[in-house]
């Protein structure tokens, strides 16, 4: 499953797949298929540098449909983190998120 061209509007701010880069995703070849469960998550990083993910499924529409949320820094770190594919590297995402001993 790739990502599809989706516009979702939340609070006023217009998110668009096909404006934003696509920064990692769960999308992979497992052995079987592309989609994990019928369900892939896409990471997107607007050129405004907003992070939002793209939530995309193969059940019917009248199940489920596919949608965006808006990400928080923090959301989008911790999304990557447990995303399959990378497609950008971290310290290329997220360049002021500086790592301390813990």
């Amino acid at each position: 499953m790739q990502p599809i061209n989706m516009i979702w509007v939340v609070s006023g701010k217009q998110y668009r797949t096909d404006k934003a880069t696509l920064i990692a995703h769960d999308a992979y070849w497992n052995g079987y298929h592309f989609e994990q469960g019928g369900r892939n998550t896409f990471l997107f990083r607007t050129p405004n540098g907003n992070f939002f993910a793209q939530h995309q499924t193969l059940l019917p529409h009248e199940v489920e449909t596919g949608k965006i949320v808006p990400l928080e820094v923090d959301e989008a770190v911790s999304l990557y983190h447990s995303l399959y594919k990378k497609e950008v590297p971290f310290r290329v995402v997220f360049p002021c998120i500086k790592a301390e001993d813990a």
